[in-house]
């Protein structure tokens, strides 16, 4: 390829509203070029990096035993009625209507559609296991699209579907698409873990996340560095101190707390440390009739240390609390505590609430939390002594960096990473909505047991750059940049010897199949070097006519601080042995 062939188009300074690392430089390198809110045209140059990534993908996918196939954009409403989900799923489903008013809705995923066609074409356990997959646009009405590619609205994402005959058989196809997906992000060259993730209302373990690292990451990842143990902050379990419970030292005490309404104010305020306070959250669920109408409500009081925070995920999954629930509203905090929130705790409730303690909580003594009276708190707590047990105990909080890892090998670790891919196990949740069922090897029908297993196309490329650039753009690994080599000729213009030993060069790797652009262009060797910084292009060549006469070129990683010359007969053998490497 030569780059007075191809569409180059950088810039200079990145647009008002890029935030993040990988939306400027995407824009400035000319990879993307914004329609409209989270829509992007791809432009020749990230189309190259989308292709590699696909490339990589649909090997691997195959070579997993997946087959692929195309399902549509636009989707008949009635699939997704079968499971609920077109009244579920919220204003992210586009739903839109075709001239005669038939509702139809862009995919935002296709697991109707895949588990329809299980249903028509996979009569007998004999055809399974199968794994069907695509690479396909999907659309998501973000709320507030942002970050370029990272949280755009259209975007193309592989995503596959296994189906089985039983629980068994599906496990062994989820650990099959776990190895292919580590076999992937092996090949795309980039840091990543991947994180056991929470399974939601399916329930059950196997739910894993790839998170490409990168400090720039919207999600937290848990991990031990003494061990293999890794998971997101949704799943990371706290696990519950060492006992037994300290006894009580201190005596209970009403003490006044003006104007402080925190945790972290009263800690300040009374000089203690802040893990000796507890602080009150307060839920509530419902109870309804057939025609929705609340007929009884529970409040719920959650104790944590002061310096903890609320994981949704896990209070999600306490016994009570699991069916759904939703914050109290101040009528309600009133009525059950006589306080306003900021002076909350579990003394001198005026109604029932339920008690559900933190593991760490359950085991403190001496404690300090709101005494349900404006300005003041209680010092001094100790449960059985100033108040009964707590009704439950959960971990309900986000682990901490330092906090013991759940393997008991070390402690655990924080870093920030991108979600780029997560493998699934289904069950039978779309194949029992559907009523999408085969005959087992007994001639009655059985659900599909079903996985699936998805990849973001486009928001990989993005992923990369957060997590590989500097002050000069992107450094793209080799496996994913749009060209693997750029020749710079210096004055190729103006002097046939350069212009003939940069042809020569372009037509030597082309033939041994490496991805080279030659930079025919004519730009001042500034300019030209800038946008090759810019775009990333991991291996660059300058050739020049003062290095010719001596016998050499210079070759220059995009990492490298400077580059090395090298001798003209051996620049093709050098190149190859830094593309294999």
């Amino acid at each position: 390829m030569k780059a007075s062939q191809f569409f180059i188009s950088t810039l200079k300074e990145a647009p008002a509203d890029a935030e993040v690392v990988s939306h400027k430089l995407m824009t400035r390198a000319g990879l993307i070029k914004k329609l409209g809110a989270g829509i992007y045209s791809y432009m020749p140059m990230g189309l190259r990096v989308i292709r590699k990534v696909e490339a990589i993908v649909r090997e691997e996918m195959n070579r997993a035993g997946a087959v692929e196939c195309t399902m549509p954009v636009v989707q008949p409403a009635e699939l997704w009625q079968e499971t609920g989900r077109f009244e579920k799923m919220g204003p992210e489903l586009l739903r839109i209507q075709d001239r005669h008013g038939r509702d139809f809705i862009i995919q935002p995923t296709s697991e109707e559609v895949v588990t329809d066609i299980a249903r028509q074409e996979l009569r007998s356990y004999k055809q399974l296991p199968k794994n069907l997959y695509q690479i396909q646009t999907k659309f998501r009405d973000e709320r507030r699209p942002r970050f370029g590619l990272m949280r755009g609205r259209e975007f193309i994402m592989k995503d596959a579907y296994s189906f089985d005959r039983d629980q068994a058989a599906a496990k062994a196809s989820y650990q099959v698409m776990a190895q292919a997906y580590r076999r992937i992000f092996d090949r795309f060259g980039l840091t990543y873990r991947a994180v056991a993730a929470d399974s939601g209302a399916i329930g059950g373990d196997l739910s894993e996340e790839f998170q490409v690292i990168a400090a720039t990451g919207e999600d937290a990842i848990v991990y031990c560095p003494a061990s293999d143990y890794a998971a997101n902050m949704e799943k990371a379990e706290a696990l519950a101190p060492a006992g037994p419970r300290p006894a009580a030292a201190a005596p209970m005490t009403r003490t006044p707390t003006p104007g402080k309404a925190t945790c972290a104010d009263v800690a300040e305020l009374l000089n203690v440390p802040l893990a000796t306070t507890v602080k009150s959250l307060v839920l509530a669920t419902d109870e309804t009739n057939e025609a929705g109408e609340i007929t009884k409500s529970q409040v719920w009081l959650l104790l944590l240390r002061g310096d903890h925070d609320m994981n949704e995920i896990k209070v999600s999954k306490v016994p009570g609390l699991d069916k759904g629930f939703r914050f109290a509203t101040v009528a309600e905090i009133e009525a059950h505590f006589g306080a306003k929130p900021g002076y909350l705790g579990p003394i001198g409730l005026r109604q029932s609430v339920k008690i559900v303690a933190d593991r760490e909580v359950a085991l403190m003594a001496d404690w300090i939390c709101g005494a349900n009276e404006e300005d003041f708190h209680i010092t001094g707590v100790n449960w059985g002594r100033d108040l009964p047990e707590p009704d439950l105990v959960a971990d309900l909080r986000n682990v901490v960096a330092g906090d013991p890892s759940p393997d008991g090998k070390g402690v655990l670790a924080i870093e920030r990473g991108i979600e780029v891919g997560h493998v699934f196990y289904l069950g039978t949740k779309y194949s029992r909505a559907m009523n999408a069922t085969f005959l087992g090897e007994d001639g009655k029908p059985a659900f599909f047991e079903m996985g699936c297993y998805g990849i973001g196309i486009t928001r990989l490329p993005a992923a990369a750059i957060e997590q590989n650039h500097d002050e000069r753009g992107i450094i793209w690994p080799d496996a994913i940049a749009p060209f693997t080599v750029v020749i710079c000729p210096i004055g190729m213009d103006r002097s046939e010897a350069v212009k003939a030993e940069a042809e020569r060069l372009h037509g030597a790797l082309l033939a041994s199949g490496v991805d080279v652009i030659l930079d025919d262009r004519g730009e001042r060797p500034g300019a030209m070097f800038a946008d090759w910084e810019l775009i990333g292009v991991p291996h660059r060549i300058t050739i020049g006519d003062k290095g010719l006469k001596e016998g050499q070129v210079e070759y220059q990683h995009r990492r490298d601080a400077g580059a090395t010359k090298v001798g003209v007969a051996e620049i093709l053998a050098h190149v190859k042995a830094r593309v294999a490497a």
